[in-house]
């Protein structure tokens, strides 16, 4: 079928190359590029004996954009996955540009100096792809990604139109210790440290970070306390689903790690503002991550389940409908599969099939694009084929 590049060789990244490497029908070539050649090289000895994907390895900064061109040019692929920081989400997007070649990424841009997760920069260049004959598949990941596409679906086939989304992201899984990130630290902890917000009646109402907290019990987890959250999916899909008065974002959090948080953050450690530390600058943020254990080193030690999935409340034929689509992921199978725990699978995996459809031509539009603007429906029976199967609840509790 054809070759992906994929930009970024951490967790989520090793999930999607390990997935990439077991649909060797479809990447009959891969490139792994990172600016730390030695961890493609590694992934390569390891995969290579055991799939028909032809795997290539290459160093690369993602900041640079003439670099990246270069390698895009001498590697010619179908299309460019980006799985690197979402800091670097333009360069990648400004190389395929130039070089006329798909992207896809899992994470919107956020700016390093504030963490503001929005899509005006990535929207900005809809014209530009659209003219250059090339697809951007933003947000092809679980939250956002799959979510998108469990609306999408919804919106398909079991809705009129949806008037109420809640996104729930349930995390039961036990590392044991007493403080770590499930995904790259800096990024988590801007996430939850900055200001909750949801949008209704199609304006942004804004909470303080961890101000509303529900409790819920999730299917193959428990019972688990769980907080609203801004999230970038909120953005997209209060415009492209029909009928939206209000949608959440709500993820959980035990107490634990909330009391580490706090007390971090009170003492300053979680900032990103540059402070002066023996005659050089550091961001505290950064430093607190290279202290926390790496988020790569928990998936053997990781017990329990994720529970992630979309409540829909609307109308089907005049009659008020509910219904609830959501997926649980077990950590120790993910990691006995490919390594890894289930934040990385459940975001690695969205993250091939997406490269999938594009390279397959099955979603196929010039322009950028959120995920729940194309077809749902071969998204979601992928998703049942490469390891995340979807269930659904006709009479879900809902949350108030």
């Amino acid at each position: 079928m054809g070759k992906c590049m994929i930009i970024g060789c951490g967790g989520v990244a090793s999930v999607a190359i390990h997935k990439c490497c077991q649909n060797s029908e479809v990447f009959e070539g891969i490139m792994i590029a990172s600016r730390t050649k030695s961890k493609c090289d590694a992934l390569k000895e390891k995969l290579q004996p055991t799939t028909k994907t032809i795997i290539e390895t290459a160093q690369v900064n993602a900041d640079n954009v003439d670099e990246l061109i270069t390698l895009i040019e001498s590697y010619k692929p179908d299309v460019v996955l980006n799985l690197a920081l979402p800091y670097q989400d333009l360069t990648i997007m400004d190389a395929c540009l130039a070089t006329k070649t798909h992207y896809v990424d899992t994470a919107n841009y956020e700016p390093l100096d504030t963490a503001k997760f929005e899509y005006k920069w990535q929207w900005a260049y809809r014209e530009r792809f659209e003219k250059a004959g090339i697809t951007a598949l933003l947000g092809s990941g679980f939250d956002p990604g799959v979510t998108g596409v469990f609306s999408a679906y919804a919106m398909k086939h079991e809705f009129d139109e949806i008037n109420y989304i809640d996104i729930l992201d349930c995390n039961g899984g036990d590392h044991g210790y007493p403080f770590a990130t499930n995904f790259n630290p800096e990024i988590n902890i801007r996430e939850v440290s900055a200001k909750g917000s949801y949008i209704e009646d199609g304006k942004w109402v804004e909470t303080e970070p961890m101000e509303i907290k529900r409790v819920y019990n999730f299917k193959g987890v428990g019972e688990k306390d769980m907080y609203l959250l801004h999230h970038e999916e909120l953005e997209s899909l209060a415009l492209n689903i029909k009928g939206i008065r209000r949608i959440r974002f709500f993820m959980t959090f035990g107490q634990s790690y909330l009391t580490h948080l706090k007390c971090l953050e009170n003492v300053g450690m979680t900032s990103i503002e540059p402070i002066m530390y023996e005659g050089r600058e550091i961001v505290p943020l950064q430093f607190l991550k290279a202290v926390l254990p790496d988020p790569a080193s928990l998936g053997p030690r990781t017990v329990g389940k994720t529970n992630i999935g979309c409540i829909f409340r609307g109308k089907k034929d005049g009659k008020d409908k509910n219904y609830y689509l959501y997926n649980i992921c077990d950590h120790q199978e993910c990691y006995k599969e490919v390594g890894s725990q289930a934040i990385s699978y459940t975001t690695g995996v969205p993250a091939m099939i997406g490269a999938m459809m594009i390279m397959t031509g099955k979603w196929n539009k010039a322009g950028v694009y959120n995920i729940e603007e194309f077809d749902p429906d071969p998204f979601m029976e992928a998703l049942n084929k490469w390891g995340l199967p979807w269930e659904e609840d006709f009479n879900p509790t809902l949350v108030d």
